[in-house]
């Protein structure tokens, strides 16, 4: 299953939001329709956007109004933008060469998804590697296999992997909805725990290796990546525990020089006092809700990419 593609003339992709409920496949054909279901992480992750906004130029036909919507969805993913920029570079060669460089996209991150997690699984030592992760980085944040958690599914198809420990990321839950959801259809062996767990199991020595992915990472090499991430380098740096960052090239942004200088996208009170339409706080209750932290590169072991391995 490819979480986003482009079938018979529209975008197709994973209703994320509906997961693990149920798995719907949604038809887009519009670019403002797509721009919703970004908005709303019906679609979500570096790589799955990127390969969106490529497609979404493709739907845009030309409309530099569309085109610049769809480019500033997510502000602080950088692949969003930077899929845009692929597709975009080709109108005046027309919309078969718009839809062509679409493709080359969506194709060039499975190709990438997988050789992240080659290369992932050859820098990690270890047979039995107890691994932990935040947030959603398998397939359904990519087109397939996905970046930190591509690494995870190469190490279990090796016999290397003796579990993952997935933080449940609030607000949103995409640990708990997706990441297990993802881990069940793999066969891993995996347990759930409260994001709050994740310094204090690292702390206990019952962790091997932190893997994340990251929506952007500067020239410096701090990365922005769900929040939460932040605290699990500062746990696994008092461990000594190997913290890696999984993502492709494209999610590197020269143009921003450090952290300090990234977007960090606040989403608003609703997801912080509800979960899935339940209120949980009185009403009134205001709410701070960075749906990022930006960790410094002096944290951080090794940025997997599918080129290269950077030590910052």
């Amino acid at each position: 299953m490819r979480t986003i593609d482009w079938v018979d003339g529209a975008v197709e992709l994973v209703d994320q939001t509906l997961l693990p409920d149920k798995c719907v496949m949604v038809r887009v054909h519009t670019v403002g329709a797509l721009v919703d279901a970004i908005r709303r992480l019906a679609v979500r992750g570096a790589p799955a956007l990127g390969v969106a906004g490529a497609l979404g130029v493709v739907l845009a036909d030309g409309d530099p109004a569309a085109i610049a919507a769809l480019r500033a969805a997510r502000p602080t993913a950088v692949n969003l933008a930077w899929g845009v920029d692929q597709a975009a570079a080709h109108l005046s060669e027309g919309r078969e060469a718009v839809l062509a460089a679409a493709l080359r996209v969506r194709d060039d991150d499975i190709a990438a998804c997988r050789a992240m997690g080659e290369r992932g699984a050859g820098l990690l030592e270890g047979d039995r590697l107890r691994i932990m992760t935040v947030c959603n980085t398998g397939g359904l944040a990519a087109v397939e296999r996905g970046t930190a958690l591509g690494v995870v599914q190469t190490l279990h198809e090796r016999g290397r992997l003796a579990e993952v420990l997935a933080l449940e990321t609030r607000p949103l839950l995409q640990g708990a909805r997706l990441t297990t959801w993802e881990l069940v259809r793999m066969g891993a062996p995996h347990r759930l725990i409260a994001d709050s767990a994740g310094p204090y199991l690292l702390a206990k020595g019952e962790v091997d290796a932190v893997l994340i992915g990251a929506d952007r990472i500067a020239a410096n090499g701090d990365t922005a990546n769900k929040i939460g991430s932040y605290a699990l380098a500062l746990g696994a740096e008092r461990a000594g525990v190997p913290f890696v960052v999984v993502a492709p090239e494209s999610t590197i942004d020269p143009a921003t020089p450090s952290g300090e200088h990234i977007e960090i996208e606040d989403r608003g009170a609703e997801e912080i006092i509800s979960i899935r339409g339940t209120r949980l706080a009185p009403e009134g209750t205001r709410a701070l809700n960075p749906a990022f932290d930006v960790t410094p590169h002096d944290l951080i072991t090794a940025i997997v990419t599918d080129q290269r391995v950077i030590r910052p």
